[in-house]
């Protein structure tokens, strides 16, 4: 599938600065830049993209290889016209340095603390795939800045099996010590499959619709 998906895209002259103050509905996707084709994880994360192109909603990753290729590459095939943007916020490492091939708007950054605030100034949801240290870590960023409001509530979702034992350590050690409180697990979502994920971020698209919530508040304030 991921062969069918166009490459070479890019929006030429559009930033992401360009469009930070629209209302597109979006999708952050966080994963491995580790996992191979072959690998089911990356099939996950083309399907659930796919779907989100097909639905017209935006995307953004980290722009480079393993998940966030996979990424990139099903929302190009779900939206072959680009109707919606798919965004690569794209981190300078000395292995991993240049956009994937089905980017269509790009950013480059030299900091994780600039390309995290960016990634939620940007996003209305978020999905962790499974990932190392750099998907903890942004796991735990998006957390924290949802947890003293710094951003607008919105579902972080924990999408495969690696993710319910760390979330039974945080309630048993951090909420039972009273180090977290117990609504700040409320914007965590577990989603055993694509598929649950599907239905919570549309649960979230339909709060979108409502006008129940203003995402400018995360757009402007993290600029």
């Amino acid at each position: 599938m991921r062969e069918k998906a166009k490459k070479h895209v890019n929006k030429k002259g559009l930033s992401v600065a360009d469009i930070m103050g629209d209302n597109d509905f979006r999708i952050s996707i966080f994963g491995s830049a580790r996992t191979h084709h072959e690998d089911t994880v990356y099939e996950d994360a083309f399907e659930l993209a796919r779907w989100i192109g097909e639905k017209k909603w935006g995307l953004v990753t980290g722009g480079g290889p393993g998940v966030m290729e996979a990424a990139n590459a099903g929302h190009a095939l779900g939206d072959p016209e680009s109707d919606s943007n798919s965004i690569g916020l794209v981190i300078k490492l000395p292995h991993e340095n240049k956009g994937n091939e089905y980017l269509e708007v790009t950013q480059h950054f030299e900091k994780f603390s600039d390309r995290l605030d960016t990634f939620m100034a940007l996003s209305n949801v978020v999905v962790v795939m499974p990932g190392g240290i750099g998907t903890c870590l942004e796991l735990f960023y998006s957390w924290q800045l949802v947890q003293v409001s710094h951003v607008e509530p919105m579902p972080i979702i924990l999408v495969g099996k690696m993710w319910p034992k760390l979330i039974k350590w945080v309630r048993e050690e951090l909420v039972e010590r009273k180090l977290v409180s117990p609504e700040d697990m409320d914007c965590i979502h577990i989603a055993r499959d694509v598929e649950e994920a599907k239905k919570i971020i549309s649960k979230e698209h339909d709060r979108y619709v409502s006008g129940d919530i203003d995402y400018n508040f995360n757009r402007y304030k993290l600029r």
